[in-house]
């Protein structure tokens, strides 16, 4: 990511580069770290659909050579590949707004030919495990900062299972929805550390509670008892 940005900066060592190609930059991530990059890398791509520099200035005159170059568009066009089903949602989820392309890359009953093949739909399976843990943990008070990262990776996958564009399409309709929408986004980047847990304040465990009820009352799962 850190190369990206030279490029878009327009470092002159970078120059010469037209494309960009990222593969898996978060193999071995966990779920939290896996949104925050898909989430930091996807702002990085737009910036780089959106790069401009000074266009060439032949002088032809007295005085030309001086003026302030025009800008012009020089974008970089960029393909991410992936095998993380939540990384890729939430790259798309992060790009929906602006023109782009999704396929999904396969090997038709296991021959050496690969195919391409274009989608608006991502069904993933659900972590009900994890949504299991969380509840209880809701019910037991021993709420934790990064229960939010975890809370919004199920959104994602719940969502796009649906086919829905949106996590918040999840919670729709009910009650805080505005509410709930924006306390996911802003508390599910936060760095919070699953090996250095931090307790929740009331206030948020409050509303972590109404939110995963929300969900709960919404969508009827299954839940395992591995408690």
């Amino acid at each position: 990511m850190a190369i990206c940005e030279r490029v878009i900066d327009g470092a002159e060592s970078y120059q010469w580069v037209k494309y960009l190609y990222v593969d898996d930059p978060i193999t071995s991530l966990d779920d939290n770290n896996a949104i925050a990059v898909a989430s930091d890398l996807a702002k990085l791509l737009l910036q780089a659909k959106g790069r401009t520099r000074p266009e060439a200035v032949v002088a032809s005159g007295p005085g030309e050579a001086d003026s302030a170059p025009r800008m012009v568009p020089a974008p970089i066009k960029a393909v991410v590949s992936s095998h993380h089903a939540l990384f890729f949602n939430v790259v798309c989820n992060e790009l929906k707004k602006d023109a782009h392309k999704k396929y999904f890359m396969q090997r038709p009953e296991r021959g050496s030919t690969y195919t391409l093949r274009a989608t608006d739909d991502t069904p993933f399976f659900h972590h009900v495990a994890m949504l299991a843990e969380i509840q209880k943990a809701a019910a037991d008070g021993k709420l934790y900062t990064h229960h939010f990262n975890t809370l919004r990776s199920i959104l994602e996958k719940t969502a796009i299972f649906f086919g829905n564009d949106d996590f918040s399409r999840c919670i729709h309709g009910v009650d805080d929805e505005v509410l709930y929408a924006r306390a996911l986004n802003l508390l599910s980047h936060g760095k919070y550390d699953i090996y250095q847990p931090t307790e929740m304040g009331d206030d948020n465990k409050r509303l972590f509670r109404q939110i995963l009820g929300a969900f709960l009352d919404r969508y009827k799962f299954a839940l395992p008892d591995i408690f």
